[in-house]
């Protein structure tokens, strides 16, 4: 490995890194020399040379590299992985002998104290994410200590270094086993159909699960439900388990209708008696309007940003005026699960933009429950950014 390269924190963001900041990008230090390469060992220190932390530079969607540790002397090998490792298997220890719930995630970036990095676990079977080519340098070293550390049936491996932190293409069987598709896998009972060779995304995501398990067990029973930006059909069948007269589901991809089927096949759930609809959720929702239907329970978790023919939906600008139209289409009393994942903003903005919808409409509204990520995926509090799901059950009063 060659030599260190040294950083020197922006006045403005000194204190940041010092109180334990871990994400290093462009504006946050002086400069960053010309043909730094990826994973080269970075050196963080003030304006006077006082040691700050040390980590890797790496080009991802988030910024230029981070910070893994606040010892001068670490060194970035195999045993400092392993002891990451060991610590955030001993942190889920309960999930990982939990016999309902089989996947959720084992790693997650700088909450376990590695920026750049995730791992989720899947019955056995191990999937790493890398997201960015200065993480990727690592990668023996990597897996060498997951596979040491860890009771690795299979290992798969994603690569999310492209532009805007999108997935590389390629066959992402790494060591061990390969798995059967699908894997079926548990989540609090219901069962999810798991594909980890098929593109970024494997079939669920596992930051939703205590939200699914509070539909299914709160909300469902007797009840009408649209899911829209509905990708497989999760929330559907768990408020269809939860005793719920009919589901309908709206996503634009044409591949989330046989995903749905399959979703409420594992299930045991009659999928005939549901409605799954391949419509854009924007025109669905003026259809909607128009033909004055009604549901119980609105499911509304859009991406943070979309892309359609006639419509592009940026979660900090348009969120607001989409709950809007979902509140037109709730019936009184009734609910509406309001979920983003953007990182751009908090939990006190997401509130705001709840008010503001309500307002545009001219409805009362009470929230019932909120929710943020679940433990597994563990956050720290001097990386707020970290902690980006926002879930609000609201009723429409």
């Amino acid at each position: 490995m060659s030599k260190a390269i040294k950083l020197v924190a922006a006045s403005k963001y000194k204190n940041g890194f010092k109180d334990g900041y871990p994400l290093v990008t462009e504006e946050s230090v002086q400069r960053i020399p010309k043909g730094i390469e990826e994973g080269a060992i970075i050196v963080l220190t003030d304006e006077s040379g006082q040691f700050i932390g040390k980590g890797y530079y790496g080009k991802q969607n988030k910024g230029r590299g981070w910070i893994l540790s606040r010892n001068s002397q670490e060194i970035f090998n195999e045993a400092f992985f392993a002891t990451k490792f060991k610590e955030a298997l001993k942190r889920r220890e309960a999930l990982l002998r939990d016999p309902e719930t089989t996947a959720f995630r084992v790693f997650n970036g700088e909450g376990d104290g590695i920026g750049g990095i995730t791992i989720d676990y899947y019955d056995g079977f191990y999937v790493i994410s890398w997201y960015s080519q200065g993480i990727y340098t690592f990668r023996n070293a990597v897996i060498q200590a997951l596979m040491n550390n860890a009771d690795v049936k299979g290992l798969y491996e994603k690569k999310r270094f492209a532009v805007k932190g999108t997935y590389i293409e390629d066959d992402d069987f790494a060591a061990g086993e390969r798995a059967s598709f699908p894997l079926m896998v548990k989540e609090n009972g219901i069962s999810f159909p798991i594909y980890l060779n098929d593109g970024a995304m494997v079939g669920v995501f596992l930051d939703q699960r205590h939200v699914r398990k509070t539909i299914r067990d709160k909300y469902a029973e007797g009840k009408t439900v649209l899911n829209t930006f509905s990708y497989t059909g999760a929330f559907s069948a768990a408020a269809a388990l939860g005793g719920a007269v009919k589901t309908t589901s709206v996503d634009l991809a044409n591949r989330s209708k046989s995903k749905t089927i399959e979703m409420f096949s594992v299930n045991g759930i009659d999928f005939e008696a549901q409605d799954i609809i391949v419509e854009d959720v924007f025109n669905y929702f003026k259809y909607a309007v128009r033909k004055k239907l009604k549901f119980d329970m609105v499911i509304l978790d859009p991406p943070s940003f979309a892309r359609s023919k006639k419509h592009t939906f940026s979660a900090r600008k348009d969120y607001p005026d989409l709950l809007a139209q979902a509140i037109q289409i709730t019936e009184k009393n009734g609910i509406i699960v309001a979920s983003s994942n953007c990182s751009t903003f908090n939990m006190k903005k997401f509130k705001d933009f709840i008010k503001k919808a309500f307002a545009q409409t001219g409805d009362r509204y009470k929230i019932l429950e909120e929710f943020t990520l679940p433990e597994d995926f563990r956050t720290i509090k001097e990386f707020k950014e970290g902690d980006y799901l926002k879930v609000a059950f609201i009723q429409k009063l």
